[in-house]
């Protein structure tokens, strides 16, 4: 008889470790208490790249094995996942992220800048179009057998007496379940715009004010402009002066956006704390895997992350 699993959060890193406990012969349900369209995992860019997320060493192991399942998923088009053409900017120096060696293979190479910028890195990286990914993931889900639940859990007690493994992958809401102080919302506001007939990637996210991180991601019907880093604002309420500063640096990197009809504006908060929590507890019968404080960085690493999900279900 195949052993039961609850996953608490219907985010992609939620969603991602339940496929893949599902994957390995786990019965497994999933409870939401909101609507999964609604999550912050929905408003996302979904382009691979670790942002507002430690510690490196564990996230950029877990970036990577990420980044082999879309280079995998990216050869279907019905997942949604696309590799696209990036040009990432820097005022100062450079990320650090392309020194480590896990990244050795991903494709860039030297790019023009312009002022204001010093430098600039063509790339080549995922996108997970989130209109188009997200069903994917679901009807996976379904199709290897997932329940899907929409229950609130008020108390972590309740969660504990439904299976005997457990996954706490709720985001922000973990913070109350487990009385964890140190998590805190980062809010992130986009824009969407009508597609102008672009197709590349542009990334700024050294920016020369605080709050502020700019990027441009095309996808097949629409153009996700960002964006906003608030470190303890939970609001999810637009605003209005921020979707016109956000268009204008956008359209600064990328002039045919300037025009380009707006199509909606949402907000999201990361779940960010000073370090990933994933690491798995024991309560009587129970094994409680903790799985949240991904902040910036979901898409980027939730199938790493639920790989290690699997193995800590299993020791």
């Amino acid at each position: 008889m195949k052993p039961d699993a609850l996953v608490v959060g219907a985010g992609v890193i939620g969603l991602t470790s339940a496929v893949r406990l599902l994957e390995h012969g786990w019965r497994v349900r999933l409870w939401s208490a909101d609507d999964p369209r609604r999550l912050t995992s929905a408003v996302a860019a979904a382009l691979w790249y670790p942002y507002r997320i430690a510690p490196a060493e564990r996230v950029h192991r877990w970036a990577r094995a990420t980044y082999e399942r879309y280079l995998h998923l990216a050869g279907d088009p019905s997942t949604g996942v696309r590799l696209a053409s990036a040009t990432e900017l820097w005022r100062t120096t450079p990320s650090e992220l392309w020194a480590d060696p896990l990244f050795a293979d991903v494709p860039r190479h030297p790019a023009p800048s312009r002022p204001p910028y010093t430098g600039a890195l063509r790339l080549r990286l995922p996108v997970a179009e989130t209109p188009r990914h997200l069903p994917w993931l679901w009807r996976r889900f379904y199709a290897l057998g997932g329940r899907f639940e929409r229950r609130w859990v008020a108390h972590l007690e309740e969660a504990l007496a439904a299976a005997e493994l457990v996954v706490l992958a709720a985001g922000l809401g973990a913070g109350a379940l487990v009385g964890d102080a140190t998590l805190v919302p980062v809010r992130g506001q986009v824009v969407r715009v009508a597609n102008p007939g672009l197709e590349e990637v542009w990334l700024d996210l050294d920016p020369p004010e605080p709050g502020a991180v700019t990027y441009v991601v095309p996808r097949r019907d629409d153009v996700v402009l960002g964006g906003t880093a608030e470190e303890g604002r939970a609001d999810t309420t637009a605003d209005p002066a921020q979707t016109a500063a956000i268009r204008a640096r956008c359209a600064a990197l990328e002039p045919r956006l300037a025009a380009a009809p707006m199509l909606g504006v949402e907000v999201g908060l990361r779940p960010v704390r000073p370090a990933v929590r994933l690491e798995a507890e024991d309560h009587g019968g129970t094994r409680l895997v903790h799985n949240y404080g991904h902040g910036g960085a979901g898409w980027t690493v939730a199938w790493g992350s639920a790989d290690e999900v699997v193995a800590l279900a299993l020791r």
